[in-house]
C-alpha cells in the first residue's frame, strides 16, 4: 500500500510478530481502529485520508494474520488467534506507540478485542464498538439473538464462492461489496478463523457484557439498520446493564449493515467526532 500524503506507514515488531499500521498526519486526541474477521486496515483508510484524520491522530493496525501483518507461526497460532491474543497485540501498540490515552474503536472481531483488552487500557478515553454483541462466557447453548448468522468466518478453507459469500454479509443485502474487501478475506490466514472458532472460551476469555457493565470510560455501540449479521435487539436489551454507554443507547445507522464505517462513512465519522470530544471532558 503505497502511502497516501497524508498518511505513514510503519511496521511494528511483537516478540515475533509484525503488525502493520497506518497513522494519519493529524495531532489531536488519538484514536485506535481495528478491524474485524478476515477484513485489514484498509476498510478504514478514507477515514484516515479524510479530514477527520487531519484533525486527530488516528491510527490503524492489520491484527495478526490478516492484510500486511505477519501470520502467526504454528507454535504461536492457537494463542495469537484467539480474542485475548488479539488483545494482547493491542495492548503492545498502545505502548509502543504512546496509545494509552486513545479513544479505541472495534469493528466486529476487532471489538471484542478492544473490550478483552479494556482492563489493560486504563487511561483510554472510550471504547467505540460496532458489528460487536458482547458475549457470556461461558458461552451458553442459546446466544439468544446475538447473531443473526455466523456464516463462514470460523471456515479455514474457503472457495472463491464462499469469500464472497462471508463478505457480501458484510454490508446490506445486495450491495455490490468494493474489490478490497475480497482481497482481504482472500489473504487472510485460514487458521486465523478456524482457531479462533475453536479458543472460543477456552484460552482465559473474559465475560464482555460484565466488562461493559463495569466499564469506568466511556462505552458507545454503532449498528447498522440492514445488518445482516448481529442481532439489535440483543443489544438494546443490554444497554440498561452498560452504565457509561455513549447516549444511553445503542447508535443505530440507516442505510448501513456491518461495514457501516464504509458504507456509511460520514454518519460514522459524525458520531466517532463527537464520541471523542465527548471523551475529552
Amino acid at each position: 500500500m503505497p502511502d497516501h500524503p497524508t498518511v505513514s506507514t510503519r511496521t511494528l515488531t511483537l516478540g515475533t510478530q509484525r503488525i502493520a499500521v497506518r497513522e494519519s498526519a493529524g495531532r489531536g486526541p488519538a484514536i485506535l481502529l481495528v478491524h474485524g474477521n478476515s477484513s485489514s486496515l484498509r476498510v478504514w483508510l478514507p477515514t484516515l485520508e479524510g479530514p477527520l484524520g487531519s484533525k486527530y491522530r488516528i491510527v490503524a493496525i492489520d491484527l495478526p494474520g490478516h492484510g500486511q501483518s505477519s501470520d502467526a507461526g504454528e507454535a504461536e497460532r492457537a494463542t495469537t488467534y484467539s480474542i485475548p491474543g488479539y488483545a494482547d497485540v493491542i495492548r503492545q501498540v498502545v505502548a509502543q506507540l504512546s496509545l494509552q490515552q486513545a479513544v479505541v474503536v472495534g469493528w466486529s472481531l476487532g471489538g471484542h478485542a478492544a473490550l478483552e483488552a479494556s482492563a489493560h487500557l486504563p487511561q483510554a478515553a472510550g471504547f467505540m464498538v460496532f458489528g460487536t454483541p458482547p458475549l457470556p462466557f461461558p458461552l451458553p447453548a442459546d446466544l439468544g439473538g446475538a447473531f443473526l448468522k455466523l456464516g463462514l468466518g470460523f471456515e479455514k478453507d474457503w472457495t472463491e464462492a464462499q469469500a464472497r459469500e462471508y463478505v457480501a454479509d458484510f454490508l446490506v443485502p445486495g450491495a455490490q461489496a468494493p474489490a478490497f474487501l475480497l482481497e482481504d478475506a482472500v489473504r487472510t490466514d485460514g487458521h486465523a478463523r478456524a482457531l479462533l472458532g475453536a479458543s472460543i472460551g477456552t484460552v482465559g476469555y473474559r465475560d464482555e457484557p460484565g466488562i461493559a457493565a463495569t466499564l469506568a470510560r466511556p462505552l458507545a455501540i454503532l449498528h447498522g439498520a440492514q445488518e445482516q449479521i448481529v442481532g439489535l435487539p440483543y443489544l438494546q436489551a443490554l444497554a440498561p446493564s452498560m452504565p457509561t454507554l455513549w447516549r444511553g443507547q445503542v447508535q443505530v445507522l440507516d442505510n448501513a449493515g456491518h461495514a457501516l464505517q464504509w458504507e456509511q462513512r460520514a454518519a460514522f465519522e459524525q458520531l466517532l467526532d463527537a464520541f471523542v470530544q465527548d471523551c475529552q471532558r
